[in-house]
């Protein structure tokens, strides 16, 4: 019985279905059918059956469910020491951040990772999914909540200050509470955030015209003058279509973590970067 299989089966537990196994896996519908089969053949057992909500696991499967998970962490625990211990400062490094945050915060600390360390090839994993450093969905992570899954290193980088920005070709002259002022904000998903709070509260009159879990967005739409944004000031001052408006009280920051397991502590790659990142943007 090969490891792989193993990983095929796993893949669909998780998925559900032939389908999104395979996207989780990165490889054709028709191979996980066929590696589920040769599992299936060399064990002698049907480890899933057809329901109209997808596959499900049989008796049979669910006696070998776990201990599938456990190989899969001992692989991936395998995986992260041999990665960890690498000794040259060189190859595919995979980064977790925002898009925003990577372009006008870590920009510069890749410029110069690059500068020293040439052979590193960065990956950027864009997005607010929080990835799962266990299973090396990616290798180091920048993120605005601490990280709570074990065996994770983590330091509180840097607390960014945030702003309210308008279009830098349409004044800003708000009425009371916000009478006819046009907001970009957050979409539903973050709507929890303390800045959005604090725009609720500020313009409790506003109208929401446009929202996306994208900062990159959001200031793109407020640069067009569709509406005003709070905006990391990381981003916002940097893009000459914009104008910071001034408050009273400015819009409530936020922390900067970054994490990574500690099986990778020792990756040299890994290590530069991290290093670079405490030096460049980093606080105590």
């Amino acid at each position: 019985m090969e490891w792989n299989d193993l990983r095929v089966f796993l893949a669909i537990v998780r998925g559900g279905s032939l389908g999104a196994a395979a996207k989780l896996l990165g490889v054709s519908h028709p191979t996980v059918g066929r590696r589920l089969q040769v599992l299936e053949q060399a064990s002698g057992q049907v480890f899933f059956r057809r329901t109209a909500s997808g596959l499900v696991l049989t008796d049979s499967g669910e006696h070998i469910f776990e201990l599938a998970e456990q190989m899969e962490r001992s692989a991936l625990a395998i995986e992260r020491r041999i990665a960890g211990e690498s000794d040259q400062p060189e190859g595919l490094l995979r980064i977790s951040s925002a898009d925003w945050f990577a372009c006008y915060v870590l920009g510069p600390v890749f410029s110069e990772l690059l500068r020293r360390h040439p052979l590193i090839v960065p990956e950027i994993i864009a997005g607010h999914r929080l990835f799962d450093l266990t299973r090396r969905e990616a290798d180091i992570a920048f993120r605005i909540v601490p990280f709570t899954e074990p065996d994770i290193v983590q330091r509180r980088l840097t607390t960014l200050s945030y702003g309210l920005y308008a279009s830098a070709q349409a004044p800003f002259l708000p009425r009371a509470e916000g009478e006819g002022v046009n907001v970009i904000t957050m979409n539903t998903a973050q709507a929890h955030y303390p800045d959005v709070l604090w725009l609720q509260e500020r313009y409790p009159r506003a109208r929401t015209v446009f929202t996306s879990s994208s900062r990159t967005v959001q200031a793109h739409m407020c640069a067009r003058g569709l509406g005003i944004a709070v905006l990391p000031r990381a981003l916002g001052d940097q893009l000459p279509a914009l104008q910071r408006v001034d408050t009273d009280e400015a819009p409530p920051g936020r922390d900067i973590w970054m994490g990574y397991h500690q099986d990778m502590r020792q990756m040299d790659r890994l290590r530069a970067l991290a290093d670079l990142a405490g030096e460049m943007i980093g606080t105590a």
